[in-house]
């Protein structure tokens, strides 16, 4: 299970009007996904990423039964949870509490935010969508309020099928989300500067 540790960056949460949690991919890092910040209009941000036990959030792809990532899924939920308590508990309203993830965490970041739908400051989602082999609707709820969302992905992807990207948005903008959705023909399993840019103006612009 999940040890609860987060990477500090950015400004002091006591000083910050506006928090970002980075969510790092399968293999990756806290301090990987904190480096990505430098490329983002976030400088007055406070910045929190989450440390996945083993550098993994859950054990096998997104797209298996959800059953088979259990109890570590439920763990990795129950981080950005309790996470977002400690930000609102710090003065900042969910509103003003961004979530961005490349791959297995941004998997994470819709999951998250789709199960717990209310009004955020925005999410990026660099190569991700929706976790489990069916979507059920009834494990989503509430009303993102127009939170926007940026979903940016390949096609193909050998982690993540268009497919699951395209039911994924569908899905969001039931719940109220304003997505964009950008699908990059074979861009790799990667991030690159167009997403950024896009996350940038459609996210982090103000």
């Amino acid at each position: 299970m999940h040890q609860k540790r987060i990477v500090p960056g950015g400004k002091p949460l006591a000083e910050a009007s506006r928090v970002l949690v980075m969510i790092h991919g399968r293999g990756g890092s806290a301090e990987d996904i904190l480096s990505l910040a430098s490329h983002l209009n976030v400088d007055d941000y406070a910045l929190l990423a989450p440390q996945a036990t083993n550098n993994t959030w859950y054990p096998y792809s997104f797209m298996a039964p959800t059953a088979e990532n259990q109890p570590w899924l439920n763990s990795a939920l129950q981080v950005l949870s309790s996470t977002e308590k400690e930000i609102n508990a710090a003065g900042i309203p969910s509103e003003s509490i961004y979530f961005l993830g490349f791959s297995q965490g941004a998997c994470l970041a819709l999951e998250y935010t789709a199960r717990n739908a209310k009004r955020y400051g925005g999410i990026v989602a660099f190569t991700g969508g929706l976790i489990g082999d069916k979507l059920n609707p009834a494990n989503y709820g509430g009303n993102f309020l127009q939170t926007p969302v940026f979903i940016g992905s390949a096609d193909p992807d050998f982690h993540v099928p268009v497919e699951r990207v395209y039911a994924s948005t569908h899905l969001l903008k039931n719940l109220n989300a304003a997505v964009t959705e950008e699908i990059y023909p074979n861009m790799g399993h990667t991030i690159i500067q167009d997403e950024i840019r896009k996350a940038n103006v459609l996210v982090f612009h103000s």
